[in-house]
């Protein structure tokens, strides 16, 4: 029996899919209107909308504004903490470490679009996951592109295009981003 997978199946296995599938374009639909309501919030906290995003209780701090595609995809430490206008694109995992820190400005996303044309305008993307260790500090205007895993003890450095695996202990920076030194 050949069986049929749907597009978010599709995704969520990391192969070609449509993003404007009815219930991936309903699922993005409720990650905006939830973003939007914690974004109102901007003298507290809205740990609950947080929650109802995620799927889990955390203790982030995200300052508003926060955007993402769906939210159930996004794995968050302790004490991961966001500047202004963090924005994860989340068709994948998207796991971050404890104590991460993000400057303004940053993306992250996992969405990537096929070079060859015809199948790019056929409407067809992919997603690969994303992964941040512990003790990672990010600097302002970062984009981290699909596939990319940053490990423990790392700083990237404000404006970098991180477009490979960055290893541990290590300062990064550039466009594309790359290790400028080692830390003891």
């Amino acid at each position: 029996m050949n069986e049929q997978r749907t597009e978010k199946e599709k995704m969520l296995l990391g192969e070609l899919y449509f993003a404007n599938d009815s219930q991936l374009v309903l699922e993005r639909k409720k990650a905006k209107a939830l973003c939007k309501q914690y974004n109102q919030h901007v003298e507290e906290r809205d740990m609950a909308t947080l929650q109802a995003l995620f799927g889990y209780a955390t203790n982030a701090y995200l300052e508003p504004p926060f955007f993402c595609d769906y939210g159930y995809n996004i794995r968050l430490g302790k004490n991961v903490y966001a500047n202004h206008n963090l924005l994860i694109l989340d068709g994948a995992p998207v796991t971050i470490g404890d104590d991460v820190y993000f400057g303004p400005n940053v993306v992250i996303s996992t969405a990537g679009h096929p070079v060859d044309p015809v199948t790019r305008t056929s409407g067809l993307e992919f997603v690969k996951p994303i992964a941040i260790g512990n003790k990672v500090w990010i600097g302002a205007n970062v984009v981290i592109v699909p596939g990319v895993e940053i490990q423990e003890n790392v700083t990237i450095g404000a404006g970098s295009v991180v477009t490979r695996s960055i290893p541990a202990n290590c300062v990064a920076a550039g466009n594309p981003c790359r290790v400028l030194r080692q830390l003891a």
